[in-house]
Formats: C-alpha cells, sequence, structure tokens
C-alpha cells in the first residue's frame, strides 16, 4: 500500500550531487544508476545550486566601497569604449574616402 520514504545520507546525498556536477550527466541517468527517483536527485541538486548562489551575507563597510569604485570604474571605461569606438568609426569612413578619392585621380 504506502511505500515507506526513504531517507538518505547528507554523504550520499552530496555524493550524488557531485556526481552530477563533475560528470556531466543527465540527472535522470545518474539516478537510475544509484537506484533512486530523479525528481529526489533533481530536488538535490536545485538546493545546492541554491546555496552555491545564496549572498554571502550582508557586505562590510570596505566591501561596499570597493564595490562603488568598481561601479563607477566600470561607467569609466564603458564611456572610453563608446569614445573609442567613435574614433574608430572615423578613422573606417576617411580611409574608404581616401581609397575612393586616389582612385579617382
Amino acid at each position: 500500500m504506502g511505500d515507506k520514504k526513504r531517507r538518505f545520507d547528507p554523504e550520499f546525498r552530496a555524493g550524488a550531487v557531485r556526481i552530477v556536477k563533475e560528470t556531466g550527466k543527465p540527472v535522470a541517468q545518474v539516478a537510475r544508476d544509484l537506484g533512486i527517483s530523479p525528481y529526489t536527485l533533481h530536488n538535490w541538486v536545485k538546493n545546492d545550486r541554491a546555496q552555491d548562489q545564496a549572498p554571502g551575507g550582508e557586505l562590510d563597510e570596505s566591501e561596499r566601497a570597493e564595490l562603488a569604485r568598481l561601479r563607477a570604474e566600470r561607467v569609466q571605461w564603458d564611456k572610453d569604449r563608446a569614445e573609442l569606438e567613435m574614433e574608430r568609426d572615423v578613422l573606417k569612413r576617411s580611409v574608404v574616402l581616401w581609397v575612393k578619392d586616389s582612385m579617382n585621380q
């Protein structure tokens, strides 16, 4: 009638998730190889990924200052890149015009 819910120790769970992550095999295949439900293994993998992406807590003052500095630096780099791209485009156009002019002479 009612199936007894199987319990897996944390080492087994971690090992199963590690197999999925390191081998790149599909969750269903690894679950089949280990004799567990693919839904169960999928949940373990999903939880592991969520833990990897979970924020490590609040930033301290020096980390916030560094983040602000890096963001400002990124904005400046974007501006510099846009300016360089405009200069490049102008040079390309002038070369085309120069080539056309020299061919007409």
